[in-house]
């Protein structure tokens, strides 16, 4: 006894394994049990009721005892019982047959034989934990046949139309080179439901969906992912993400509302064109990583989302949030692979994003009781190359405490990093860069749209403009830069001194000014900062 039992316990257990995967053209037991035509019978679950949710692949009507023979697994079994009326141990067999055969559940239509549940069949079969079914009233076995076996046919019908149209569209896009977002966009649009793409470590790679709903769901990822991980009974359905025996990813389709079969077909086809898109050059996880954090920090940047809104995608994406202190820098001409990689060196939790013209946002996640200002350091001497590379350049804002004050940290450092770019060479400028130290050059940046200001610095500079000469506003530029330092502007620009003495007053007679004078000095200094502020941010290179 205690042998047939263990066997019967480990077979259920592989049962339910499978079960998970419910086959395409499969309702389950309960399904079923809800049908207009089986309600007209009064049906009644008199044994392994824990179990309804077991998939019915068709059904079967089927009278002899030894009736497993004839089965293939996932029938529910209708029967009369009228070859077993009178003989518990054919009753018994009967049920364990079933069993064996791996039948999703039997019905038992009382009449003549059986004008009650028996007893025999009713222990085998809540031994076996194989749904019993009892129908009170008489009822036509064909109609349900009928019923059942057309809805599989429609639900088969319907998934595998819905798999193919996601497949097509998918390939469409893959075919015309459409990036990532533009795929799970497609997908999230068949499935009406959240789609998040991560690495093996849950950290969220993309998403696609309503904003609202993705949201909702990114709010506690980590614990939600690992909570559904091993459950679709919320609609939560997963897809590995691989190939070559290597796995480096998954597709979760969140909250799916369709028919579970369906919905596995779909995630089966958008796994299969994620890494068909990534085989053809889409990219690799982790540069869908970095696609995420850039998304993440150019909107941060930019404003255009409250930061609130974005906090659950920086949770998301691996950034820790609670009770942090947030370091904004902007880094000009520095390689955002080289940063990423110094910020993985250096154990610094962190966001690298390319924000475009030479500038990479990095936003630093660390602990209350670390030195910002020391890691900071830190991190930009690292960033030093050879003697002969230029350093680039790190700006940095003030810590941020609150969540809602980043986007401005971040702006601010931007500003900071663009306040510096024209003259980073000609200027002493310390390791990290902060508003403090840009001085006139960041107001004149921040003003730098301003008409007045525009029209201001073309009157000023109006005689060597209109001449195009650039090399003599590169030496204007050195000159002022350097404080009027005579010695290093010629230095720099690799000229005697005589040399220099003769540009500038070549420049004092187009410009019409007395470049010993503090106040004109100072006047054509603010033009030229402007001047170069204007032209897209970026002046000609420094001599060196």
């Amino acid at each position: 006894m205690t042998a047939t039992s263990d066997s019967w316990g480990r077979t259920e257990r592989e049962r339910a394994e499978r079960g998970r995967a419910e086959p395409l053209d499969a309702l389950s037991v309960r399904q079923v049990l809800s049908l207009e035509r089986v309600l007209a019978g009064e049906p009644e679950v008199v044994a392994g009721a824990a179990h309804l949710d077991r998939p019915v692949r068709w059904v079967h009507v089927a009278e002899a005892a030894d009736v497993g023979v004839m089965l293939s697994g996932g029938e529910m079994v209708l029967t009369t019982g009228v070859l077993l009326a009178g003989d518990e141990g054919k009753q018994t067999e009967y049920v364990r047959s079933l069993h064996r055969a791996e039948a999703a559940a039997v019905v038992l239509g009382l009449g003549r034989a059986f004008p009650a549940p028996p007893d025999a069949m009713r222990r085998a079969a809540e031994r076996c934990g194989l749904p019993m079914v009892v129908l009170h009233r008489p009822f036509p076995f064909a109609e349900l046949t009928e019923e059942v076996q057309s809805r599989l046919v429609r639900r088969k019908f319907a998934a595998v139309s819905l798999s193919e149209s996601v497949r097509t569209a998918l390939t469409r896009l893959i075919t015309a080179g459409a990036p990532l977002q533009r795929l799970l966009d497609e997908v999230a649009r068949h499935s009406g439901c959240p789609v998040v793409v991560t690495n093996l470590a849950h950290r969220v790679l993309a998403t696609a969906g309503e904003r609202p709903a993705v949201d909702d769901v990114l709010r506690d990822w980590e614990r939600i992912a690992r909570q559904a991980g091993g459950s679709e009974g919320d609609g939560w359905i997963r897809a590995e993400l691989g190939g070559r025996g290597e796995q480096w990813g998954r597709i979760t389709l969140c909250g799916y509302r369709g028919d579970g079969a369906g919905g596995r077909l779909l995630a089966d086809r958008a796994a299969e064109a994620l890494v068909l898109h990534r085989m053809l050059g889409g990219g690799s996880a982790s540069s869908w990583e970095e696609q995420s954090a850039q998304g993440l920090l150019t909107d941060l940047v930019s404003g255009a989302v409250p930061a609130r809104q974005l906090l659950p995608r920086a949770r998301a994406a691996g950034l820790p949030v609670n009770r942090r202190t947030f370091l904004p820098l902007v880094v000009r001409d520095g390689d955002p692979a080289r940063l990423d990689r110094t910020l993985r060196l250096l154990g610094l939790p962190g966001l690298v994003a390319d924000l475009g013209d030479g500038a990479t946002a990095v936003l630093l996640s660390l602990a209350r009781d670390q030195d910002a200002d020391a890691l900071a350091a830190h991190f930009a001497a690292r960033l030093r190359g050879g003697a002969d590379e230029p350093r680039p350049v790190v700006a940095a804002a003030g810590p941020r405490t609150a969540w809602d004050d980043v986007p401005a940290g971040l702006r601010e450092a931007r500003h900071v990093a663009e306040a510096v770019a024209d003259s980073a060479a000609a200027l002493d400028l310390p390791p990290v860069v902060r508003l403090r130290d840009v001085h006139l050059r960041g107001l004149v940046r921040l003003l730098r749209d301003d008409p007045h200001v525009q029209s201001f610095a073309e009157r000023e500079l109006d005689g060597l403009l209109r001449a195009g000469d650039d090399d003599l506003l590169s030496v204007l530029r050195t000159y002022l830069a350097t404080g009027r330092n005579k010695s290093r502007t010629a230095q720099l620009h690799h000229v005697s001194r005589p040399a220099l003495y003769r540009r500038l007053e070549a420049i004092r007679a187009r410009l019409g000014v007395d470049l010993d004078d503090f106040e004109q000095a100072a006047s054509v200094h603010i033009a030229l900062l402007a001047h170069d502020a204007q032209q897209g941010g970026t002046a000609p290179a420094q001599p060196h």
